[in-house]
């Protein structure tokens, strides 16, 4: 089963499209990297997963076959949004039992155990909170709730390296405990190779690259040598990016099927925020084997 289907699924706002074309498959039980440039169509594409917003085109599946903003797909799916919305107004202890009331499988006891261990008072107004247990409580409202497929959006921008950290911390023993899916939109791309091990690139409204972590990374490699061959050298690879000055050239090629490295050029494994920004200064580059393909089953309401 995959945790989100879509095909040719599509956003558009009057005459312009913020998302466009995108076509794809995410397994199951993945820590996923959403990933893109402000405008990419990031946000778009999570509000529509989690029934926020209603495709222009197209067709979306998450866990199989629900429909978005079903009431399963409700009772199944967690979604921590951009900055973290919570009544600042409300202690801690009553936004816990806000969310009791409309949440069928809400488990009280998980909720206060993770505040607990945070040291996070329920007696505090939520407004008071730091930013870092401001994510933590949200993150916490999430979590107990059970989601089999969590979605967060940009949770962790506003936050200081060690609540973002903490926050990361929280969530990866959430999935090693429940074994949930998660969909992580994020710009610090350095905590979410920590993390994830399934990548979603997004460019100018399209797919870009899409793939396990492991496996792409594996697929590239940094290439550094004189500048003065560095033509003759991207004629014979698959480059996607370069970094040139007066003396040495730096390339980031994708390395599956393709000739040998130059002689007299030294070959480096790269890393998922080489990666990422190598594509995202390069959008017409795109990488996308992705899992095997299936296709999109009917959904049900």
């Amino acid at each position: 089963m995959n945790a989100i289907e879509t095909r040719e699924l599509g956003k558009r706002y009057g005459r312009t499209w913020a998302l466009q074309d995108c076509t794809l498959a995410v397994p199951a039980g993945r820590v996923v990297a959403l990933v893109g440039p402000n405008g990419a169509g990031k946000s778009t594409l999570l509000h529509m997963i989690v029934g926020l917003s209603a495709p222009t085109q197209g067709d979306i599946a998450i866990l199989g076959s629900l429909a978005p903003g079903s009431a399963d797909a409700l009772n199944r799916v967690g979604f921590v949004a951009q900055d973290t919305p919570l009544y600042p107004n409300l202690s801690v202890a009553d936004t816990l039992r806000l969310v009791a009331s409309l949440s069928p499988q809400w488990d009280e006891p998980n909720a206060r155990a993770r505040l607990a261990d945070l040291d996070i008072p329920l007696s505090r107004k939520v407004g008071k909170l730091s930013g870092g247990q401001h994510a933590q409580v949200a993150l916490a409202v999430a979590l107990a709730r059970h989601p089999e497929l969590l979605i967060l959006d940009e949770p962790v921008a506003r936050l200081d390296p060690l609540a973002r950290h903490d926050f990361m911390a929280a969530l990866m023993a959430a999935v090693a405990d429940d074994g949930i899916s998660v969909l992580l939109s994020s710009h610090v791309v350095a905590e979410l190779e920590r993390v994830c091990d399934y990548l979603v690139v997004l460019a100018r409204g399209r797919v870009q690259v899409v793939g396990d972590v492991d496996e792409l990374v594996d697929g590239h490699r940094i290439l550094t040598g004189p500048t003065v061959e560095a033509d003759a050298v991207s004629a014979q690879l698959d480059v996607v990016g370069e970094r040139r000055a007066d003396r040495q050239t730096v390339l980031l090629v994708r390395t599956t099927g393709r000739a040998a490295v130059p002689r007299g050029w030294q070959e480096e494994p790269t890393n998922l925020e080489e990666l990422v920004l190598s594509y995202l200064r390069a959008p017409q580059a795109s990488a996308l084997p992705g899992p095997s393909g299936q296709a999109l089953r009917r959904v049900s309401a």
